[in-house]
């Protein structure tokens, strides 16, 4: 059970939640290809010594789709790694307070920063119509550089369904 199946219940907030849960669960998916590409590169290396850069390069990719991606999925399910030595022995009211100032102080902000930092990142690699350096490699590294800014804005969504939902939990007094 998730601490957010626990919380009362903020439509707006939760709305939001499931929008970004139905995402994250839909790119999960990528991580049944993974496996299927991670078999299939071993089989041809190991057992024909012939494995293929692109196949190497997909893994990459999809890896990474399916982290940056599940980063707001951790979020809204917070099933996210937390160091919890004193906030588990907190009053409501006070863990509401500390989520809003971290997610205020800490977190948004560096959202805000890769987020426009990754829209550059991806139009230049758009720009140049990047690709892999290898011969043999996958065409069109922009793709996977455009998955940062989505993944990110993801994020920043969900850290403000975070703070709605804080905000007005602590209003209300729960």
């Amino acid at each position: 059970m998730t601490e957010n199946d626990t919380l009362p219940s903020v439509p707006l907030a939760d709305m939001i939640d499931r929008f970004i849960q139905r995402i994250g669960m839909s790119v999960a998916w990528c991580y049944v290809l993974l496996v299927f590409v991670i078999i299939l590169q071993v089989v041809l290396r190991k057992g024909f010594s012939s494995g293929l850069i692109i196949f190497e390069e997909l893994q990459w990719h999809l890896y990474a789709l399916g982290v940056m991606i599940g980063l707001s999925y951790a979020q809204t399910t917070n099933s996210h790694i937390r160091v919890d030595l004193f906030y588990s022995r907190f009053r409501a009211r006070t863990k509401h307070i500390i989520e809003i100032l971290g997610i205020l102080i800490l977190v948004m902000p560096f959202i805000v920063i890769v987020f426009l930092h990754s829209i550059d990142f991806f139009y230049d690699a758009y720009r140049i119509n990047e690709g892999s350096q290898s011969p043999s490699g996958l065409p069109y590294r922009w793709i996977i550089k455009g998955v940062i800014p989505v993944s990110f804005a993801l994020l920043g969504l969900a850290m403000l369904s975070r703070l709605y939902r804080d905000t007005v939990l602590l209003m209300r007094g729960e």
